[in-house]
């Protein structure tokens, strides 16, 4: 069997999947540190605010927003926080929270800031203990003191009973080293960079501030009649600064609910993955590994209110072969992606999903018989408060096929022909969920579909005959 080589130019999405960490969607050379948020001043005629987006300030006490029944202000940021919280029964003990170390005394907030809780208020907090996802409830009773603060009930309630007819639109760098990731397979490796010089993996030195990488190399399993020198195997990374956008419209006259929301993710990323090696044969349905989790809850404060962002990521390896093909194909990627919900009054929650990309060349072998697609892809999910709103499948891929006859005559003389090709593409679907009325738009009654989406164009080709 002839071996062909040819030089690739790849113009696809090959490691989008990876980068939904989270996947910010300009170029990333350094990670501001988090702001602190503008104090919110109500404006005279209670009109709607714009409000800032950042990041929760860092190693200050756990931040808590509270809008008040009586109706007299706006939301403010309170000095109370949530000291426990059970799911189950929905009672939560709300106390104060005391004053950082390095923190300067309050200043300009108004008494309400510290006044108790009461029936009807609503409390919008960052992680506390029993909530891992913070809470974003309505006090439905005041049970009474205990030791260590106010215990109440509550009930479950939405973003608009905080954010009201204010307006915010922002995008937050997700803190690398806030990112846990739980290898399922060996092989698998973490690394991030930071600013003040906080570097962490075996790639952390080479990363630029605010970037995470994910590196992989795994082998699959092998055609049973494979020589050694065949064996599977992929490996690679992806290099990321992802980044949360979120947006909110509540500007009177859309009817119930706000007028606008997004909720979604973005980054700027590259990557270099190989597939290598004659793969085992396919039983029918391709053949997953997942080999890492990965998960990120930062907080952002829209305004006075801290909004908790859950981001959730699964990657896999996936190989579909008939065991004939021995492939082996090297890519480099950069580029931009955006995945989310959008919402507007009158037109309801629609997917957005797009991409920017540019490829270098790559390297291709393909010998043999047969057909082989390999990817690495990912599950992703963002939400708010522990509740999924977006989740997606994305499975960028490279498939190769080859065909050849030999034939040999009485006289001696044999012959080869045949050809070959090999594309690039992706695999893309994936749902928005009810649980995106989280912001307090209207409840859909079933999930909706991103739309399964396929995309392929071809890479290279050939033939031989001699």
């Amino acid at each position: 069997m002839r071996m062909l080589a040819r030089r690739l130019l790849l113009p696809g999405l090959t490691a989008l999947a990876l980068a939904a960490t989270g996947c910010s969607s300009t170029p990333h050379t350094g990670a501001a540190e988090p702001a602190a948020p503008a104090p919110l001043t109500p404006s005279a005629d209670g009109a709607s605010q714009q409000l800032d987006v950042a990041a929760a300030p860092q190693g200050s006490p756990t931040p808590a927003a509270v809008s008040r029944a009586d109706g007299k202000g706006k939301t403010e940021k309170s000095s109370l926080k949530v000291a426990s919280y059970d799911s189950k029964s929905g009672r939560a003990v709300i106390s104060t929270a005391p004053e950082g170390p390095t923190r300067a005394p309050s200043t300009g907030k108004s008494p309400e800031a510290a006044k108790p809780v009461a029936a009807g208020d609503v409390i919008a907090s960052a992680p506390a203990p029993g909530a891992p996802n913070g809470l974003l409830a309505k006090v439905t009773e005041v049970v009474g003191k205990t030791d260590r603060g106010t215990e109440v009930k509550t009930a479950a309630t939405t973003l608009n009973s905080v954010l009201g007819d204010d307006k915010a639109d922002g995008k937050v760098p997700v803190d690398p080293a806030s990112v846990t990731v739980e290898p399922l397979m060996k092989g698998v490796t973490f690394s991030w960079a930071k600013s003040q010089g906080l570097k962490f993996g075996p790639e952390g030195a080479k990363l630029p501030l605010g970037n995470l990488r994910l590196d992989v190399d795994a082998s699959v399993d092998t055609a049973p009649d494979a020589p050694a020198s065949a064996g599977a195997s992929v490996t690679g990374f992806v290099q990321l600064a992802p980044q949360v956008e979120f947006s909110y419209d509540g500007t009177p006259g859309g009817g119930a609910g706000p007028r606008g929301a997004f909720l979604g993710m973005s980054g700027d990323w590259s990557s270099q993955w190989k597939l290598q090696g004659r793969a085992a044969a396919s039983t029918g349905t391709p053949k997953r590994i997942p080999f890492a989790k990965l998960h990120s809850s930062p907080v952002i404060q829209v305004g006075p209110v801290p909004v908790v962002v859950n981001l959730d990521l699964t990657c896999y390896i996936q190989v579909e072969a008939d065991g004939r093909v021995t492939l082996d194909v090297q890519q480099d990627v950069k580029g931009d992606f955006k995945v989310g919900g959008s919402y507007a009054s009158g037109k309801g929650w629609t997917p957005v999903s797009t991409s920017n990309v540019q490829s270098t060349p790559v390297q291709a072998t393909v010998t043999a018989t047969g057909r082989v697609k390999g990817a690495l892809g990912a599950e992703a999910s963002v939400g708010l408060y522990g509740a999924v709103g977006v989740t997606a499948d994305f499975a960028p891929y490279l498939r190769g096929e080859a065909d050849a006859k030999a034939t040999a005559s009485g006289d001696g003389k044999t012959s080869l022909n045949g050809a070959w090709a090999l594309y690039g593409g992706f695999d893309l679907s994936g749902q928005l969920h009810l649980q995106l009325s989280l912001f307090g738009t209207p409840v859909f009654e079933r999930k909706i579909p991103l739309g399964a989406l396929n995309r392929e164009w071809a890479l290279a080709s050939g033939s031989t005959g001699r």
